[in-house]
């Protein structure tokens, strides 16, 4: 779906921020982009979808060059969720989707009212202004916009962005279930849950090169230090030991009458971010 071959991009003189980067998307693909402020993570996307020309290297999606594919029919494949909400402040969710739907084909759009009670958008605002919206109904309709012409590739930039813990649980939800229609999705987050419970696989990208490209899994897996912390009871007491996983082949190698928990020391894909970009999440 997608294939990148030593991507570069300069912003003027002594401003290269992209130097050479590599990585395919398989067809129905959840593929995480993670990086940084200023690592390049949001010039790539730009390229990627069109915005940003005069890169190096070549960028192909479909199967075609995106440096010469500039046709209606190949951009009305794509779908965009921006970090900030591209919406006209003075017009409603149901205008605002009825016009970004006149650019698509009619057999290609989904039903406006249907889509946004799906992203569970509050019908008492389906025709005030978007200025009278909170950030949460607009990353709704900013969704419903992305997604309001079935498109075959999915770009997503902060897609849990300003909803609460519920509006997160149903929008990976619905990310799950285009890719089950056979969606490309391409995520571009900090929030390394959603990378976590979303991505096939992750790139992480610092100071315009790609640092580490696995399944979230294996990236954890090659760092874990194979230790394992178990809360255990003994004569009434309770104690907490710390142990080698190999240790565990031949039985719990310690006195207890019950175990009450057993943790790995497996790091999480934050912890992978920090040590392969050198960067937190800020």
């Amino acid at each position: 779906m997608i294939e990148v071959k030593n991507l570069t991009f300069s912003y003027g003189k002594d401003k290269q921020a992209l130097h050479g980067l590599d990585f395919t998307v398989g067809d129905g693909e959840i593929f995480g982009f993670l990086g940084p402020n200023g690592s390049g993570k949001s010039t790539t996307q730009k390229i990627l979808t069109g915005i940003l020309k005069g890169h190096g290297g070549k960028v192909s999606l479909f199967g075609r060059d995106i440096a010469t594919a500039h046709t209606q029919d190949f951009f009305q494949k794509i779908g965009v969720l921006f970090e900030f909400p591209y919406l006209y402040a003075n017009l409603s969710a149901i205008d605002n989707l009825k016009y970004f739907s006149s650019f698509y084909p009619a057999g290609q759009l989904r039903d406006i009212e249907e889509l946004l009670e799906a992203l569970e958008f509050k019908r008492d605002f389906l025709r005030k202004p978007v200025s009278s919206y909170s950030k949460g109904m607009r990353q709704r309709v900013s969704m419903a916009r992305a997604l309001i012409s079935n498109p075959k590739l999915l770009f997503l930039d902060e897609p849990t962005s300003g909803l609460d813990p519920s509006g997160a649980v149903l929008f990976r939800k619905i990310i799950e279930e285009e890719r089950g229609k056979g969606t490309t999705v391409f995520l571009t987050t900090h929030n390394m849950l959603d990378a976590d419970l979303l991505c096939d696989r992750v790139a992480f990208i610092s100071n315009g090169n790609i640092a580490a490209l696995d399944t979230p899994k294996k990236l954890k897996e090659k760092n874990s230090n194979q230790r394992v912390t178990i809360c255990y009871l003994y004569q009434g007491k309770r104690g907490e030991k710390t142990i080698e996983t190999p240790e565990l082949e031949a039985g719990i190698p310690f006195p207890h009458d019950e175990i009450i928990s057993v943790h790995s020391e497996e790091p999480t894909l934050e912890d992978m971010f920090i040590q392969y970009t050198g960067r937190g999440l800020s």
